[in-house]
């Protein structure tokens, strides 16, 4: 009859007992290797975009200036309101106010020179406006007079 094997007779094993795997920092080797393969790429792709941000292998591109002019841009006295008026040099929402409230009271301006009526406002601040503003003789706009 055969008999059972004793288990005192049975050849040691090579491999020890299923050990915990090898960590560092609580990182598996499997972990480590993905982790190292997404930073490879993320530098690669980094490193490429960066190269295509930088014009790298590119002609320069040429850009042909257009030359400067001023702009002719001029307020109306008679027709601009309080909001306009107040984005000209030296003149804020207060003189602005004071200008539109002048013009309802006592008529259109028939001349840049005119704005001297309004409290606040010289010679010295009508010679910096008048480049900015302009006077109009009929409700239309037109016929500009300075």
């Amino acid at each position: 009859m055969l008999e059972a094997p004793d288990p005192a007779d049975k050849p040691p094993d090579d491999h020890p007992p299923d050990s915990p795997p090898e960590t560092v920092l609580g990182i598996r080797p499997e972990d480590r290797l993905v982790i190292g393969i997404l930073l490879s790429a993320s530098t690669v792709l980094a490193a490429a975009h960066w190269a295509q941000l930088s014009g790298w292998g590119t002609r320069p591109i040429e850009i042909d200036r257009v030359p400067r002019s001023a702009v002719g841009y001029q307020l109306d006295l008679n027709t601009s309101n309080w909001v306009e008026l107040s984005q000209l040099d030296g003149i804020g929402p207060t003189l602005a106010l004071r200008i539109v409230e002048n013009r309802r009271r006592y008529g259109r301006f028939d001349r840049i020179d005119d704005l001297q009526r309004v409290r606040g406002i010289g010679p010295k601040t009508i010679s910096r406006l008048r480049r900015w503003t302009r006077v109009t003789r009929d409700s239309r706009g037109t016929s500009p007079v300075h």
